[in-house]
C-alpha cells in the first residue's frame, strides 16, 4: 500500500495516527480478524444442507446455525461499543478475537446441533467485539487527513470477504467436511492475536462505568424489534406483530430515557446532536435497506425468472461485492479530499440506476447484460459506503469512536433486516407468498427508491462539513 505524503504538524506526529510502517501492520492485524468474522457471518449458509443432514436436523431448526450468530452480533454490538470507549479498542478487539478463535474450535468439533449453535453464538459475540472496535481502529491507526483511505480499505476487505465466502466454502466442502469451514479460522486467529499486541496503537479508554441495565434494555429492544420485523416479513398475525413492535418501542423508550441521564450513554444518542452524524446514520439505514432487499430478491430473479441454476445465480451476484470492494477503496481516498455531499449522491445515483436496469432486464438476458448491471449497483454501493462511514466516524470525538461504530453497525443490521422483510411482504402481496416477475421488479424499484432517499440525504448536508 503506497502512502500519500502529507505534512503533519510535529505536535500531532505521535497523537494523530501511527507511522506508515506500523500502520500497515496494524491494518493487517485488524483485516485478518475482520475478514474472518465477515466470512463466518455467511460461509455457513453454503454448508447448511450438509450440516443439517450430518447432524440429523430439520432445515427449520438448522437455520439457527446462521441466526444464532447474527442475533448475538445484533444484541452485543452496542454494549461492546461502550466497552471500546471504556477500556480501549485494543483490549476489546483482542478479547473478541480470542473468543472468536476459541469458538471456532468449538464449531469444528461439535457432536450435536445444539453444541454447534452454542459455539456459533459465542462466535457472534466475538464478531461483535471485532466489529464494535472498527471505527476506533481507524481513528487510532490513521491520521485524520488519511482516515477515508483506512475506512475504504476496511470496506474493501468486507466486500471481498463476502464475495469470496461461497467460493471458499464450496472449495473446502469439495475436499473436506464442513467442520473445516470453522477450523480454518484457528491459525489465522492466532496469527492476528500475536500481531495485535505490538502493531495496534495503544488506547486506554475513558474508564467510565459500564451500565448493565442499559445493556439489558438494549438486548430486549433489539430482540423484539428483529422478531417484529421478521414477523412482518412472514405475515404473522397482526396481533403478534403489533405486540412485538409495541413491546420493542416501550423498551426502546426506556432505553433512550435512561441514556438521557448518563454522562456518556451506552447507546450513543448524544452523537445525534451532531447533524453530520445523524444524517449519515439515516443515509446508511436507507442504503442497507436497498442492499439487503437486492441480495434477497436477485437470486429469486435469476433462478425463477431466467432459469439459471443456483450455482450460476451465485456467480451472477459476485460482481456486486467485487465491484463494491474496488470502489470502496477508491472512494475512501476521495473522501479525504471531497465532502460526502458530493460523493454520496454520485454513489447512490449509480446504485439506483443499477437496480432500475436490473428490474428492466429483457426476458432472455445474456450473462454479460446481468453482470454489468450488478457491477454498476455494487460500484454505487461501494462508492457511497466509505465516504459516509468516514463522515460518521470523523464527526465523533476520538474517545467516542466505539459509540459511533455501534450506531454504524446497528444501521447496517436493521437496514438489512427491514429490506428482507419488505421483499417478503411484496412477494406475498403479488403472488400469495410465491415469486413472480412483477413482485421481483417491484422490489428492485423499491430498492432504487431507498437509494434515491439516501442520495438526497447525502446531498443536503451542510456545505462546510468537508474533510479536515
Amino acid at each position: 500500500m503506497s502512502e500519500l505524503t502529507i505534512d503533519v504538524p510535529s505536535s500531532m506526529a505521535h497523537t494523530d495516527g501511527l507511522p506508515a510502517d506500523r500502520r500497515r501492520w496494524a491494518m493487517l492485524t485488524y483485516c485478518i480478524g475482520l475478514s474472518m468474522s465477515v466470512l463466518d457471518g455467511n460461509i455457513a449458509n453454503t454448508a447448511l444442507p450438509n450440516i443439517a443432514r450430518q447432524l440429523h436436523a430439520s432445515p427449520a431448526v438448522s437455520i439457527w446455525v446462521v441466526n444464532a450468530f447474527l442475533l448475538a452480533v445484533a444484541i452485543c454490538v452496542v454494549p461492546f461499543s461502550s466497552l471500546v470507549d471504556i477500556f480501549g479498542y485494543k483490549r476489546v478487539y483482542q478479547i473478541g478475537l480470542g473468543l472468536f478463535t476459541m469458538a471456532s474450535v468449538g464449531c469444528s468439533l461439535p457432536h450435536s446441533l445444539n453444541t454447534l449453535i452454542l459455539a456459533r453464538t459465542f462466535q457472534g459475540v466475538g464478531a461483535a467485539c471485532i466489529w464494535s472496535a472498527s471505527a476506533a481502529v481507524m481513528r487510532y491507526t490513521y491520521p485524520r487527513a488519511l482516515l477515508g483511505r483506512g475506512i475504504g480499505l476496511g470496506g474493501m476487505v468486507v466486500f471481498t470477504s463476502a464475495a469470496a465466502g461461497p467460493s471458499i466454502a464450496s472449495a473446502i466442502l469439495s475436499v473436506a467436511s464442513w467442520h473445516w469451514l470453522f477450523a480454518i479460522n484457528i491459525p489465522f486467529g492466532l496469527i492476528s492475536l500475536g500481531l495485535s499486541q505490538r502493531s495496534l496503537a495503544p488506547a486506554e479508554g475513558t474508564r467510565h462505568r459500564f451500565d448493565f441495565w442499559s445493556a439489558l434494555l438494549n438486548a430486549v429492544t433489539v430482540t423484539l424489534l428483529i422478531r417484529g420485523i421478521d414477523s412482518i416479513g412472514n405475515l404473522q398475525k397482526l396481533s403478534v406483530v403489533a405486540a412485538e413492535l409495541i413491546a420493542s418501542a416501550v423498551f426502546g423508550v426506556l432505553l433512550v430515557e435512561r441514556q438521557m441521564h448518563l454522562d456518556i450513554p451506552m447507546l450513543a444518542i448524544d452523537l445525534f446532536k451532531r447533524p453530520i452524524f445523524a444524517l449519515s446514520s439515516a443515509a446508511s439505514l436507507c442504503t442497507f435497506m436497498a442492499q439487503g432487499l437486492a441480495f434477497v430478491v436477485l437470486p429469486f430473479y435469476f433462478i425463477d425468472a431466467f432459469g439459471f441454476s443456483q450455482v450460476w445465480a451465485g456467480i451472477l451476484l459476485t460482481p456486486w461485492p467485487l465491484a463494491g470492494g474496488v470502489m470502496s477503496h477508491l472512494s475512501g481516498r476521495l473522501a479525504d479530499r471531497y465532502p460526502i455531499r458530493v460523493l454520496g449522491p454520485v454513489g447512490m445515483a449509480a446504485m439506483s440506476v443499477g437496480l432500475i436496469l436490473l428490474a428492466t432486464l429483457p426476458p432472455h438476458p445474456t450473462t454479460l447484460e446481468i453482470v454489468w448491471r450488478a457491477a454498476l449497483g455494487g460500484c454505487g454501493f461501494g462508492f457511497f459506503g466509505a465516504p459516509n462511514n468516514r463522515a460518521m466516524v470523523a464527526s465523533a470525538p476520538r474517545e467516542r469512536s466505539g459509540g459511533a461504530g455501534g450506531i454504524s453497525t446497528m444501521s447496517r443490521l436493521l437496514g438489512q433486516s427491514i429490506g428482507v422483510s419488505i421483499v417478503a411482504v411484496i412477494f406475498t402481496m403479488t403472488a400469495h407468498g410465491g415469486v413472480n416477475l412483477h413482485g421481483v421488479r417491484m422490489a428492485l424499484i423499491f430498492g432504487a427508491s431507498f437509494c434515491a432517499v439516501s442520495g438526497w440525504i447525502s446531498g443536503v448536508r451542510q456545505p462546510h462539513l468537508v474533510p479536515e
